[in-house]
């Protein structure tokens, strides 16, 4: 049996929660080895996971945001709930940016944003290796997402819902101008993606890696770092490849 550590986020809510288990289990060990229980919406995981993308933790959310979707609803039999829960492994996206002969490289778990810069449209080519996946498109953007954010911003703008074990990656254009009814592209995990701002004078980007922006790019390099292994929790009842298929059949009601 181990002892376990929580991290939670500064609001009132998470807060209790916190407190709550602190109360509960804090006493009690539990047999899962390196666990860090994660109190906070799904913006505060990423976070957090990205902290501690070397460690061999694994991680199980609450949620105490909005949707949650990386998170587990909160209940009082926590206990019992871990000791049935589901582990998955994830690997996230690394972008490499490049601009003014500087580079910074980000982790992303649910996509990689190319956006316009300003109020004119992004003029971007896309390669995967050496070949053209399109060479020139005017946009306000372009996504890069992994199975597990293809629920998110991805499917805001009409990208394919990936399964986790697909072994894909998803390309999506944002508001594409011309060609105009390019969908965009499902590729092999497998593939090293280049972005590349045709027009970075006129037409300045950012890149940005879940929630870290990076401004204006030049030509950024996007894959999936199999090197970095997430470890995540789930109830059982309601794992994440769950929570992707129903999002498959969600039917919206305006």
């Amino acid at each position: 049996m181990y002892k376990f550590k929580i991290i939670s986020d500064n609001n009132n809510k998470s807060k209790k929660i916190k407190n709550y288990i602190e109360k509960k289990i804090g006493s009690k060990k539990i047999n899962i080895k390196n666990l860090i229980i994660v109190i906070g919406g799904d913006g505060f995981m990423l976070q957090t996971l990205k902290k501690n993308n070397k460690s061999e933790n694994i991680f199980y959310g609450i949620n105490s945001g909005n949707y949650g979707f990386l998170m587990n609803k909160f209940s009082k039999n926590i206990h019992n709930n871990l000791a049935k829960a589901k582990l998955i492994t994830i690997s996230p996206l690394e972008m490499k940016v490049i601009k003014n002969n500087k580079t910074k490289k980000c982790l992303a778990i649910n996509e990689i944003s190319i956006l316009r810069q300003s109020r004119q449209t992004a003029s971007l080519s896309l390669k995967s290796g050496s070949k053209f996946i399109i060479r020139k498109l005017i946009s306000d953007g372009v996504l890069v997402s992994t199975p597990a954010g293809s629920t998110a911003y991805n499917l805001s703008v009409h990208g394919p819902i990936l399964s986790l074990n697909s072994k894909k990656i998803s390309i999506a254009p944002i508001s594409a101008f011309r060609p105009r009814r390019w969908k965009g592209k499902i590729t092999s995990e497998k593939s090293k993606i280049i972005i590349r701002n045709l027009n970075p004078a006129k037409r300045p980007i950012s890149a940005v890696a879940d929630n870290v922006e990076i401004r204006n790019a030049k030509i950024i390099y996007v894959n999936i770092n199999k090197k970095i292994k997430f470890k995540l929790l789930y109830d059982s009842n309601k794992s994440l490849q769950k929570k992707i298929k129903l999002e498959q059949i969600r039917k919206e009601t305006f």
